[in-house]
């Protein structure tokens, strides 16, 4: 497994972004041109499934209420929508990418004011923003274009702050965007009508001059104000259920109309005595406003005029904002459903609008923090068939079915060493519970919808699941023999191909993890692109899966050669087993890349200054045992006499530590110590040791240390073992959890020591296990005792 340590660029909050595959026309016309757009999976499911979604605008988060409460309603009012059957859709803008639904921490961004630059954005503001990579907040025009860009067929939008600012006002004939926006747009927008400090009368006249329906949502035609439930004009239409809303919207859609409708939404009763109050307030801003010049400023005339009936009714008006706000998305999500249903009674279907597309797109993820691990590869569905003691002959058995067992568990090796990480860290620090994302593809078929559910059941999060629409998920079907040896099998694993690498590189830019794992499964192209991006942050790692693969990542490093810290190699961790290492040493050494031959290796090698003692510290340590309880193990001079600690210090340059899974005779780590850690790391004043294990040379003045070490394997009776697929990935979970909280193990033998040892206790715990990583795993501490070390 291959490995990315990255430090994030700045300290605001991480961002996740989010990729399609089901877009609309417009949409995918606009992807296929690199559109900087991100719709949230959850919406993307609910399009493509026929669900309601409410679109919500984000002005009222960055611009409209103050901190905490801008947070606290805008949550209030997604939670509303769901409560009411329909998927909210939170639009904003986050470094320059438009968001079309937010996680969590996206809208904790936005609403943090005091930490962002969030600008208000719209239709103008669109460009300059998203060039200037800006954060925003988007006002009603804004996001009833990126509604309808998404094809956010149920033509719903839920005016977020209740404030539309339709207006033209009185004060300096100021035509709002969003009243043109709305002639472009076939979405239906819920709002508590206009505020009665803009010139209602003449924005409802120059609304019929668009040709916008306007619709009381009332038992009367009164058109509402905001704080008030009648604002003294009469709106043209009225309905008062979803219901009859709903069938507006769609009989525009049967026809072709491309405008919307405007659906004026009363504040609640109870606040309407409140509200009379709040409106003497308003009228007292507005002439004031004429007074003292504020009136013939424009843009400017209206924040002013909120802020000072804020300052008149002491705060009062918020709390009317937030009662009028809630029911407005209350009303929107009902009419949101009922014209879903509408949709499914006339047997109508999205999928004309999301075609199904190659490109991956990721399982609707559960509400969690940006993750501090990514581990990207493969994910499958492993089917084993276990013939049963039989009297049938052997020969025979072969063209013909016989009694046995089969058995369904998830496989892959980035899956098998993600839910190790996840089990371990996650029962260690609740804090970790969600640290861990797994960034693989699955086919939309019944194998890749039991990946996701069983990815979910083990309590992992399932964000990074990419479906692929046109591929087969991951399944490898092995046939055993009665005593569990492998006769045949099939596997089935091109999905891994359609892993694109511009969707891995958005994951990690969103996440900003402090750990990112990669397979050898992933293409060199791939690997090639993610460690050249890791590199400008720290260094990466990978698990080399299998011998041919194992060079996969040889074309990386090459191509991050010329980094211009030599004391870093380009790949932070590999963890090969022994005939691995053989492979990437020989391809490095004769293959065409010419590593060996490169001035950065000869420097690094040279810098080690490894002469006669160090060779005669690993000649001593070859004599020792593999193992004090197992003398059938041998000793460890397979070191010297295959060459394995010549290989394995040969490729240092290319990676910072390597992780040698020796089978029986237990694991190898060779490592640098450089850099700024090197003269403060215990290391440097610790030498070779045969009682140890561990054979230690100090470099040229400035260089840092290089270390040798051998941990004997644990004692494990062979009858207890049920299963040796995926020890090896859950010894890599193991050690990535314990880097995850503790980036520094490697530099402390100490904590190197209970590193590997917890990772040896995780492995064994997967042998005894029917399924590819113990369950067990989660109830693994983070210092035992060390019992069955072999010393």
């Amino acid at each position: 497994m291959f490995f990315r340590s990255i430090v994030p660029r700045s300290a605001r909050h991480s961002l996740v972004s989010r990729f399609i595959s089901n877009a609309s026309s417009p949409l995918l016309s606009d992807l296929s041109r690199g559109a900087p757009i991100d719709i949230h999976p959850e919406v993307q499911d609910a399009l493509s499934s026929k669900k309601a979604v409410v679109a919500l605008e984000t002005t009222i988060v960055t611009h409209g209420m103050p901190y905490p409460v801008n947070l606290e309603t805008a949550k209030s009012v997604e939670n509303i929508v769901r409560e009411n059957g329909a998927i909210p859709a939170t639009i904003g803008l986050i470094g320059g990418r438009v968001k079309i639904g937010l996680e969590p921490h996206e809208l904790e961004y936005l609403a943090d004011v005091h930490k962002n630059s969030a600008v208000k954005i719209s239709r103008r503001d669109i460009g300059p923003a998203i060039a200037l990579r800006r954060d925003g907040g988007t006002t009603c025009s804004t996001t009833l274009i990126f509604a309808a860009l998404a094809g956010i067929k149920v033509r719903i939008f839920t005016n977020e702050l209740g404030k539309i600012e339709f207006h033209l006002t009185l004060f300096a004939m100021d035509i709002s965007a969003d009243l043109h926006e709305l002639t472009r747009c076939p979405v239906g927008l819920v709002s508590a009508g206009v505020k009665s400090i803009l010139d209602i009368g003449r924005t409802l006249e120059y609304l019929e001059t668009l040709g916008v329906p306007v619709v009381s949502y009332a038992e009367t035609y009164d058109f509402p104000a905001f704080y008030s439930r009648r604002s003294g004009f009469k709106s043209p239409w009225r309905v008062d259920d979803p219901r009859t809303a709903a069938q507006i919207l769609y009989t525009q859609t049967q026809l072709g109309m491309s405008n919307g409708t405007l659906f004026g939404v009363p504040i609640p009763k109870e606040y309407e005595s409140i509200g009379e109050k709040l409106q003497e307030s308003v009228e007292r801003a507005v002439r004031e406003a004429e007074e003292n010049g504020v009136s013939k400023r424009g843009k400017e005339a209206t924040p002013w005029l909120l802020n000072r009936v804020g300052e008149l009714t002491a705060g009062k008006s918020l709390t009317s904002n937030v009662a009028l706000i809630e029911n407005t998305a209350r009303i929107g999500g009902q009419i949101a459903v009922a014209y879903a249903e509408m949709e499914k009674e006339h047997g109508e279907s999205r999928q004309d609008a999301f075609p199904r597309s190659s490109v991956p797109t990721p399982a609707p993820p559960i509400d969690v923090p940006p993750a501090k691990l990514i581990v990207v590869g493969s994910a499958a569905v492993d089917v084993t068939a276990q013939a049963g003691l039989s009297d049938v002959d052997s020969s025979v058995a072969l063209h013909t079915t016989v009694p046995g067992t089969v058995s369904l568990t998830l496989g892959g090796v980035a899956r098998n060493v993600a839910e190790a990480a996840h089990r371990i860290s996650s029962s260690q620090r609740k804090d970790l519970s969600s640290a861990t994302l797994l960034i693989a593809p699955f086919g939309n078929d019944a194998f890749g919808k039991l990946l996701v559910d069983e990815t979910r059941r083990i309590g992992m999060r399932t964000d990074g699941l990419l479906e692929v629409a046109t591929a087969r998920s991951a399944v490898c079907n092995m046939v055993l023999d009665s005593e569990g040896g492998l006769t045949g099998g099939v596997a089935d694993m091109d999905v891994i191909h359609s892993l694109d690498k511009d969707m891995i590189l958005h994951a990690i830019q969103a996440h900003q993890p402090s750990l990112v794992a990669l397979d050898g499964n992933l293409s060199p192209d791939t690997l090639k692109s993610l460690v050249s991006y890791c590199g400008r942050n720290s260094t990466p790692g990978i698990e080399p899966t299998s011998v041919p693969k194992s060079t996969t990542i040889l074309p990386a490093v090459a191509a991050s050669l010329n980094l211009p810290d030599a004391s870093r190699s380009p790949i932070a961790f590999a963890t090969p087993n022994l005939l691995e290492l053989k492979h990437m040493y020989q391809e490095a050494c004769t293959g065409p890349l010419g590593l060996t031959s490169s001035t950065r290796w000869w420097s690094v090698i040279d810098g080690m200054a490894l002469g006669t003692e160090f060779r005669m510290d690993l000649e001593q340590l070859g004599r020792r045992s593999a193992s004090e309880h197992d003398s059938s193990r041998g000793t460890l001079s397979f070191l010297v006499e295959d060459g394995i600690a010549q290989m394995a210090i040969n490729l240092l340059p290319f990676f910072q530590h390597l992780i040698i899974k020796c089978g029986d005779r237990g694991i190898v780590v060779a490592f640098r110590v450089t850099g700024d850690l090197a003269e403060a790391s215990p290391w440097a004043q610790e030498r070779s040791n045969v009682r140890a294990r561990q054979a230690i040379a100090h470099g040229k003045p400035g260089t840092g240390t290089t270390v040798l070490k051998h941990f004997p394997a644990l004692t494990l009776p062979q009858d207890k073992i049920v299963n040796v697929t995926g020890a090896g990935d859950s010894l890599v979970g193991s050690m990535i959890a314990t880097l995850l909280q503790r980036p520094t193990t490697f530099e402390d033998p100490l904590a190197l020591d209970r590193m590997i040892t917890q990772a040896q206790r995780a492995a064994v715990l997967t042998l005894q296990s029917p399924y590819a990583v113990s369950p067990e795993l989660s109830t693994v501490e983070t210092e035992q005792p060390l019992e069955g070390r072999c010393t």
